[in-house]
């Protein structure tokens, strides 16, 4: 009987951040969810120049108490050189916090008992050189992969290549298992190529083999292709492929600096605008735009004519708004548009006024918008988002291309290509429209009882309770 089974503990060590501690505390609450045998510790890691929500954490442990967070001891960040390429940057930084964590799971492991043992660790993509604490402890780990299986099949590639075969954007076109397009060099993730960031992948990518399953948040209605072709070759030695997703925050991502007023005013001037009618303009929580090139933002959005709801990272003021925009903007728009520094976009991409949504293209807002049925025009600035933008545009055909390569340090896209580009996102009788909106539906059914995200979540507990389970 399902109550005389024992109990099971993993252990999640998420990357730093409050994204990835999100998509990690979701991930443990859907697995609680579908089987209540399992609890989960959560290593926390407090990174440096990135905020923390201690009020979302405290709503999460309030209401799953399967769940507990320790926090691992902070320590000195790496040099503010290493900067330069932020991926090589977290890399090290991780790397400094590996007896911390050897230190803890001994802790941890020493507590158990036969009752609730622990019986995995579950790590985040830059957490990956910590299989070997696991298997220390004589402990599987499994690789939990924050974004999707087209990411998983460039960085896996890089097994067959050199550790110092750095990419250059004028490289040749790539054959990149999971794709079934060649792969222009210029939309891989940034972090390839630059020399540290490529070592700092193709060092973590070593582990991939090593681990006992790979977690994706995605589901197979909308990466079946990527998954089979991934697992085609055997030679690569890939271990089960699990798609739980999507795995997101309908409540919305939490926000350190919540401002209520705010929210409520943001809602209200949602509320009087017409259905369907309004682009949401957001580019994540680190994500920014040069000068120019929120000026050209600026014009192409007055030219189009369309309502908009545009978060900026550091709004303008009365005093510089026209230095900022462009002269007159905010007279100009002030009755077709609204310009926050911070916006609740679960919230708003689940309005009815939304049509449309310029994006940044992170993983965890292309789910958020395919969930709710918002089409995206594609203005990716870092990580792996050029790499997503391809994926929705070339691959999926769920998005508008703005621009699939662009890198914001050299690049800048004029009014005339905004404009279009919103235009095309405005057309709801558009192909990408329809596409999305399958997509949307999809989705939503993958999660349920009998979808296919819930059976391989299902075949997932199943894995890492194994011999516990009796």
């Amino acid at each position: 009987m399902a109550d005389m089974k024992k109990n099971s503990e993993l252990i999640f060590i998420p990357s730093p951040g409050i994204g990835h501690l999100v998509s990690a505390l979701e991930f443990a609450k859907r697995i609680i969810n579908q089987d209540s045998r399992i609890s989960f510790t959560v290593l926390c890691i407090k990174f440096p120049f990135t905020p923390f929500s201690d009020s979302y954490i405290k709503s999460v442990l309030a209401s799953q108490p399967r769940i507990r967070l320790i926090d691992l001891p902070e320590v000195d960040p790496p040099s503010p050189e290493l900067l330069k390429c932020p991926e090589y940057f977290i890399y090290v930084f991780m790397e400094s916090l590996i007896p911390h964590v050897k230190s803890t799971i001994q802790n941890i492991l020493h507590m158990a008992d036969d009752s609730n043992p622990v019986v995995g660790l579950v790590l985040d993509f830059f957490c990956l050189s910590m299989v070997d604490v696991g298997k220390e402890f004589d402990l599987p780990s499994y690789f939990f992969l924050t974004t999707n299986a087209g990411f998983f099949g460039a960085v896996l590639s890089l097994q067959k290549r050199q550790i110092d075969d750095v990419f250059c954007d004028s490289g040749p076109d790539l054959l990149i298992p999971g794709f079934s397009n060649l792969v222009p060099s210029r939309v891989l993730p940034n972090a390839l190529s630059s020399k540290d960031g490529y070592f700092a992948f193709y060092k973590l990518a070593q582990n991939f083999t090593e681990t006992k399953g790979i977690i994706v948040n995605s589901f197979s209605e909308l990466e079946q292709y990527a998954i089979d072709e991934i697992l085609k070759d055997e030679k690569m030695k890939v271990p089960p492929i699990y798609t739980v997703g999507p795995v997101i925050e309908l409540k919305g991502q939490p926000n350190p600096n919540l401002d209520q007023a705010l929210h409520d005013k943001i809602m209200k001037w949602l509320d009087d605008q017409p259905p369907s009618s309004v682009v949401f303009l957001c580019f994540g929580s680190m994500g920014s735009l040069s000068p120019s090139q929120t000026r050209e933002l600026a014009k192409g959005l007055k030219n189009s004519g369309v309502r908009f709801l545009w978060a900026m990272r550091s709004p303008p003021t009365e005093d510089n708004a026209d230095r900022t925009l462009t002269e007159g903007f905010l007279e100009s728009t002030h009755d077709k548009g609204m310009i926050c520094g911070w916006a609740p976009q679960v919230e708003v991409l689940a309005h009815k006024s939304i049509v449309g949504f310029v994006s940044h293209c992170g993983w965890n807002s292309i789910l958020e918008s395919l969930w709710f049925g918002v089409p995206i025009l594609t203005l990716p600035i870092y990580a792996e988002q050029q790499l997503n933008a391809f994926r929705m545009v070339r691959e999926f055909g769920l998005a508008v291309e703005l621009r699939l390569d662009y890198q914001s340090d050299r690049d800048l896209v004029v009014a005339d290509e905004i404009e279009g580009g919103i235009t095309q996102l405005m057309d709801r009788d558009s192909e990408v429209h329809k596409k999305v909106q399958e997509m949307k539906e999809k989705a939503r059914k993958a999660v349920l009882g009998g979808g296919s995200s819930f059976i391989s979540t299902g075949k997932l507990i199943e894995d890492i309770i194994g011999e516990n389970s009796s």
